[in-house]
């Protein structure tokens, strides 16, 4: 058996490096190996970061990267929109926010860029 670290989001002994990252194959989570060394798997986990890695706290500027689709509307939330004083949140979407012209909504963290 090998001596890999479980993953520390769903605790699946499946995991597999691929160079300098461990990867799950069960929930996709990522992380890189010496993350495992020098932080713990729980202060790594309450971190939201958002879609190239930079950690994103409350009250941060970030941009969307991406045409997003308003669910229930024909409103489409355009690439390189800024969303500023973000609030984080537990759940599927990370981010609270208020969109200039559209309204209160929910982002997911993936699909955003810190300003």
């Amino acid at each position: 058996m090998s001596n890999l670290p479980d993953c520390p989001l769903c605790d699946s002994a499946f995991t597999y490096d691929d160079g300098t990252t461990y990867i799950c194959p069960e929930c996709a989570h990522e992380w890189l190996i010496d993350d495992t060394q020098s932080e713990s798997s729980e202060v790594k986990s309450n971190e939201i970061r958002d879609s190239v890695g930079n950690v994103l706290n409350d009250g941060d500027s970030v941009t969307v990267i991406k045409d997003l689709k308003v669910k229930g509307s024909s409103v489409v939330v355009k690439v390189g929109t800024k969303v500023k004083n973000i609030r984080l949140t537990d759940g599927d979407h990370d981010i609270d926010c208020k969109i200039d012209g559209i309204g209160a909504m929910s982002l997911k963290s993936e699909f955003v860029k810190k300003v």
